[in-house]
């Protein structure tokens, strides 16, 4: 697809939290109804990649695009559900909540590590999107796998962009989308339906080193007089097509 409009470099964390003899559950927050994007909607914790995302890869010696998007990811988890993803070794409660103070405060993410590194490799690359319908603000964002820490504290709420945040399996949140209890754009339920499919967090990792992560712009194709908004079959995605009319475009 060529002449695609500008789009904003962002990342997402699809963090797991094993269960006793259950299926994985995964944090998701709803937006606030007042946001330009997905507003109301269930999202994973994430955002864009900023200046300071790229200037901190770049230190780092690691200066390109999935870099940046992975200290994004990190970065974002700390400022949006205040969980401590990706960080060598682990903060103390009292550093992590002078960390995260510091972020919400505008500071930069590498000054506000102080003495704490980045465990970029706990990040598990598992999909890329990259809408191109029109909209105010079309995002290119990098989806990562990670597994919640032991010992980490209870994901909290930052209030502004999110409203709430809960642990739910992929399998329930899908139900409360069909029942009309929340709304999910079109690629949270892609991804929904797909991580629905995995009974532990090494199962996704398994799954996301089975397929190549390929920008994913879906498209509109006529089906018998039905238009559909579609994906791929090649990406590990169980659902790649939905009636465009059903389909929620963010």
């Amino acid at each position: 697809m060529t002449d695609l409009p500008p789009a904003i470099p962002a990342a997402t964390l699809v963090i797991f939290r094993e269960t006793h003899g259950g299926p994985p559950e995964l944090l998701m927050v709803e937006r606030a109804k007042a946001m330009a994007f997905a507003g109301g909607a269930l999202v994973f914790p994430g955002g864009r990649v900023d200046p300071g995302d790229r200037a901190l890869a770049a230190l780092l010696g690691r200066d390109d695009e999935e870099t940046a998007a992975r200290i994004a990811a990190i970065r974002e988890t700390i400022e949006e559900v205040g969980l401590p993803i990706g960080l060598d070794p682990p903060p103390t409660a009292t550093a992590f909540e002078a960390l995260r103070k510091a972020l919400h405060a505008g500071e930069a993410f590498g000054a506000a590590l102080g003495g704490t590194s980045l465990s970029l490799d706990d990040l598990e690359p598992f999909a890329r999107w990259r809408p191109a319908h029109a909209h105010a603000r079309i995002f290119d964002t990098h989806f990562y796998l990670a597994r919640l820490p032991e010992d980490a504290p209870e994901p909290r709420v930052d209030a502004t962009e999110n409203t709430r945040l809960f642990w739910a399996t992929a399998a329930d949140v899908l139900a409360d989308a069909d029942a009309g209890r929340a709304t999910i754009i079109f690629p949270t339920r892609r991804n929904l339906e797909r991580l629905a499919r995995f009974a532990s967090f090494a199962d996704a990792v398994a799954d996301a080193r089975a397929h190549p992560v390929r920008t994913i712009t879906p498209w509109i194709e006529d089906r018998d007089g039905v238009e559909y908004l579609c994906i791929p079959d090649d990406l590990g995605y169980p659902i790649t097509a939905e009636p465009l009319t059903d389909a929620v475009r963010g």
